[in-house]
């Protein structure tokens, strides 16, 4: 039920229109970055250029956290979730790195306009 659930940046959704505005939905997720990405991350830095591995992992962490997003929205019993913004962080401290995401939004029942 929850890959029904319509996620948007946006304040409204083309082509729907909101028929009730449930509440505040947010998602968190955390992941360790691993030593050696850390390591060729700063080596990618100082040499210049992408870091494929560190793009992958902000990558598996938006569509993990978009996912628990999605779910959360679901079981509050919203069909779409308006507005979402995006927060990311890097946790740091004693030789381990973390990365924080929160994904926030608006949890809404929409129909087809």
């Amino acid at each position: 039920m929850s890959d029904r659930v319509i996620l948007t940046t946006s304040s409204h959704l083309e082509g729907f229109r909101v028929t009730e505005h449930i509440d505040i939905v947010s998602a968190e997720c955390v992941f360790g970055m691993n030593i050696l990405k850390d390591m060729f991350a700063g080596f990618r830095d100082f040499f210049g250029g992408r870091n494929k591995s560190s793009q992958d992992a902000l990558r598996d962490a938006r569509v993990a956290c978009l996912d628990e997003l999605r779910r959360e929205a679901a079981e509050m019993g919203a069909n779409a979730v308006i507005g979402i913004d995006l927060d990311y962080s890097e946790i740091s401290g004693g030789g381990k790195s973390m990365l924080f995401l929160v994904a926030t939004g608006t949890a809404v029942k929409v129909v087809k306009a």
